[in-house]
């Protein structure tokens, strides 16, 4: 993360390698009943591909090397693109776009039930020495005579697929493919994110102007 100035506001962005990305594959709607693409993000050598893997990415290969990462996105025009087709971030994004970002979420090992779902612990007062932070009762005695799945307790912590809607594009750099995302997202640096766009151009500002009153002062 990194920050930026929106006028005289300083905004919390988040920097996004956000391409190019290779077409590897195109589905439509006669032959595989929807249409979407399949994206291909990074690089790795032919020698770490498995051959079953580089016939599905023939047409991908450029100089040896192959896409590292491949996702699939729904598209309503997938009639346009081919194998091969590079797809640069301003193809898709602009400033003020209104985008949800999905990405794994950072790891915390196992955490206790009061960091992993806010629970309030036991009193401090009252005779109480050693469960400030113990769950307290987790279920009935006779009946059910045992304790329901999903119930929440202590365990592992993160690396849980997360969906954050309703961030906006704050800028765009063409030459790096770099997107700058107002605010956190999910994951940890360097990890992989899907980023989708919601709606288009509509900025959400920051401040508001408000007209003067007589013998007041503009805010």
């Amino acid at each position: 993360m990194t920050q930026t100035f929106e006028g005289n506001v300083r905004t919390p962005v988040t920097v996004v390698n956000a391409g190019p990305c290779v077409v590897t594959m195109v589905k439509t709607s006669d032959k595989d009943g929807y249409q979407a693409v399949q994206l291909g993000f990074g690089l790795k050598k032919i020698k770490n591909t498995t051959r079953a893997m580089q016939g599905h990415l023939k047409g991908a290969i450029k100089d040896n090397k192959a896409p590292r990462f491949l996702r699939e996105v729904h598209i309503e025009e997938a009639e346009e693109l081919k194998a091969g087709d590079s797809v640069k971030v301003t193809d898709i994004f602009a400033v003020g776009d209104t985008i949800q970002v999905t990405g794994i979420s950072k790891g915390h090992g196992f955490q206790g039930g009061v960091k992993r779902h806010g629970f309030a612990g036991g009193p401090k007062t009252h005779g109480q020495s050693d469960r400030h932070r113990a769950p307290g009762s987790i279920g009935q005695g006779t009946t059910p005579g045992r304790v329901y799945k999903g119930k929440r307790m202590a365990g592992h912590m993160g690396v849980e697929q997360v969906t954050v809607k309703n961030l906006s594009v704050v800028a765009v750099n063409a030459e790096t493919n770099e997107l700058w995302i107002r605010g956190p997202i999910p994951g940890s640096k360097g990890s992989l994110v899907v980023v989708k766009r919601l709606s288009e151009n509509k900025v959400v500002p920051l401040t508001t102007e408000v007209p003067a009153e007589e013998g007041g002062q503009e805010s």
